[in-house]
């Protein structure tokens, strides 16, 4: 009687090289889009800030007939927040006002500015995503 070869179990080192080699491409693939949604999710931060800013101008509106670049009429403090620490109003009037946040530390780069206007009501933008 012959005796028959045993199959080897296992994987060959040529099997594990492309098993590393596919890992690689999808990570180098992954890490960027992963690291630019979590700058996006840091940029929401900003958004509702100022929304809020949106809302004590509305507010102040309301009072006062026309809107205010000065913080402290508005009254809106971003105690709480990580990323976006202060806003500034850089323009205001009966018609409208412009809000402008800056990131700091891991959201540094990123800008989130409200433009609005009683005619079309608001629209945020972001630069540095």
């Amino acid at each position: 009687m012959k005796k028959g070869r045993t199959k080897q179990k296992g994987f060959t080192l040529v099997e594990l090289m492309v098993v590393v080699i596919i890992v690689g491409i999808l990570a180098s693939v992954a890490v960027p889009i992963y690291r630019a949604n979590i700058r996006k999710a840091m940029a929401s931060e900003g958004a509702a800030l100022l929304g809020s800013v949106l809302t004590a101008q509305r507010i102040y509106y309301a009072e006062h007939n026309t809107y205010t670049t000065t913080k402290a009429n508005l009254g809106v403090e971003a105690i709480g927040n990580k990323y976006f620490t202060d806003y500034s109003v850089t323009s205001a009037d009966a018609n409208g006002f412009t809000a402008t946040t800056s990131g700091t530390g891991a959201a540094s780069g990123i800008v989130v500015t409200m433009t609005y206007t009683n005619a079309a009501g608001a629209t945020i933008s972001y630069t540095g995503l």
